[in-house]
């Protein structure tokens, strides 16, 4: 699957980036299909070749969020915003269920309560005495 990403470039601090697409599979820093333009971030400066992201996009080439959000910010193309970043999951603490309160009876003083079983006892056999098994004499 091809995609359409932004590749560094520039010294440590001087970020300058181009955009490239490549298959998705590859590095970003490695070799690329074609060129289609450059980013500055210090700059804000945008340079790409419009009729060949049209071009490579019916192809069905994947944009990733960031070249996506800076197309669509400069008007090249039309779409949505994507999320390029994962916000973190917190995990909620575990709330531990209440019970109802108990409703005050006003109407009616006298609570019925079922009457407690009583265990019904079942016959114990009485263990009876094993008789050893005589042995034949010889």
């Amino acid at each position: 699957m091809l995609t359409m990403r932004l590749q560094r470039i520039g010294k440590k601090g001087q970020a300058y980036f181009r955009i490239i697409v490549t298959e998705h599979t590859k590095k970003p820093q490695g070799e690329y299909l074609e060129l289609l333009g450059s980013y500055d971030p210090h700059k804000k400066d945008l340079k790409v070749k419009k009729e060949r992201i049209e071009h490579w996009m019916s192809k069905g080439v994947q944009l990733s969020p960031t070249v996506n959000n800076l197309l669509v910010n400069n008007k090249i193309i039309v779409a949505t915003k994507k999320l390029s970043w994962k916000p973190k999951v917190v995990a909620k603490p575990a709330v531990a269920p209440t019970a109802p309160k108990a409703k005050e009876e006003t109407k009616d003083e006298s609570v019925v309560e079922p009457e407690p079983e009583t265990p019904v006892e079942a016959p114990v056999e009485e263990p009876k005495e094993e008789v050893p098994a005589e042995t034949p004499a010889e």
